[in-house]
């Protein structure tokens, strides 16, 4: 039987909602081991002067615990 735990991690990028996701994910597989999903909790812009100058991204990662 497998049990799955699932913390919360915020990443972020200068180009694209896709690309923060990509590094959020990458950066989650660096330290947790299983790493099976993730899930996009929430998502945000930065700005200044009227233009967006960044993007965020919340989400909950999924990985499965050793045995």
């Amino acid at each position: 039987m497998s049990i799955a735990r699932v913390t919360e991690i915020s990443a972020s990028s200068e180009t694209s909602f896709e690309d923060a996701v990509k590094k959020g994910v990458k950066r989650a597989n660096e330290t947790l081991r299983n790493v099976k999903g993730a899930w996009i909790k929430e998502q945000s812009v930065d700005c200044d002067g009227g233009q967006i100058t960044g993007y965020r991204v919340n989400m909950m990662v999924t990985f499965i615990l050793d045995d």
